[in-house]
């Protein structure tokens, strides 16, 4: 156990480096990289998470977002309006690819990375803490979502963003991202089941949350929120036995491995 909260301490230290790069300009997928977005999946009916919502008090831990007038608040308004002008170039289109947590598009983004693909049939658990990873992040982080109610930067504001305008989005508030959440927490648990792999685990997880600036629907610093709550979720997580459990397993399937996704870049 102690040696797993120091791996989680170690990594969530990375959380706040990677959040300070929010704002630095992003790049393009390499060359070849396959943005075909998988079909969306419906919600697991049978999954639940590992945590309940009194586990963690991300509203107390985040504080409340920046004010639209501060200088913080100014340039979160600005980098939105400048990925305004990504609509439609490669790096839009993976944005697209990467909204997609449950379809897998997102997943598979980490699976190419790690050379292993993260499935039923040879990494079932490993799978399953994803996805039950991916329902804390609602429990956790819902409530400071509704806490704080910061409305999402395209509201009002009729400039192109990379999905469906939807009715749900005038009423989902915008801090903390929950896909930046998920993003971050998915990649300090896959460094954690693949050290070797730790860099490209955290480079994925960085780059989800950046997708949504691009997105045009969180603002910066919704993303460096969620990476803040996401780093303090998982080092929560560790306390939960089930969760321990199932990563000992993860990691036993992980090493064992053979098969590689398809359809990633050369």
């Amino acid at each position: 156990m102690i040696r797993s909260f120091s791996i989680v301490a170690g990594i969530a230290m990375a959380a706040g480096l990677a959040a300070c790069a929010a704002t630095t300009p992003l790049e393009a997928p390499p060359a070849g990289e396959s943005l075909a977005p998988a079909p969306l999946n419906p919600l697991p009916t049978d999954l639940t998470g590992y945590l309940a919502q009194s586990d963690l008090d991300g509203a107390a831990l985040l504080g409340p977002p920046p004010a639209p007038e501060s200088l913080i608040g100014q340039a979160d308004r600005a980098r939105y309006e400048e990925t305004r002008a990504l609509a439609g170039s490669p790096r839009w289109k993976q944005a697209v690819v990467e909204n997609d947590l449950w379809g897998g598009g997102a997943l598979k983004q980490y699976a190419c990375k790690l050379g292993v693909s993260i499935d039923e049939k040879q990494t079932p658990t490993a799978l399953k803490i994803m996805h039950r990873v991916e329902l804390d992040v609602r429990t956790i982080g819902k409530p400071a979502k509704d806490h704080y109610d910061r409305p999402r930067p395209m509201i009002g504001d009729d400039k192109p963003i990379c999905i469906p305008r939807e009715d749900w989005m005038k009423t989902n508030a915008s801090y903390p991202s929950g896909h930046s959440m998920t993003g971050w927490a998915w990649g300090l648990i896959l460094a954690e089941l693949a050290p070797a792999k730790a860099d490209d685990m955290l480079g994925v997880g960085k780059q989800i949350g950046e997708s949504r600036i691009i997105c045009g629907v969180h603002y910066a610093s919704d993303i460096e929120a969620g990476r803040t709550l996401a780093s303090a979720m998982v080092a929560r997580l560790h306390g939960d036995p089930q969760f321990q459990a199932d990563m000992k397993k993860a990691r036993s399937e992980i090493a064992r491995a053979k098969t590689a996704p398809s359809g990633c870049a050369a």
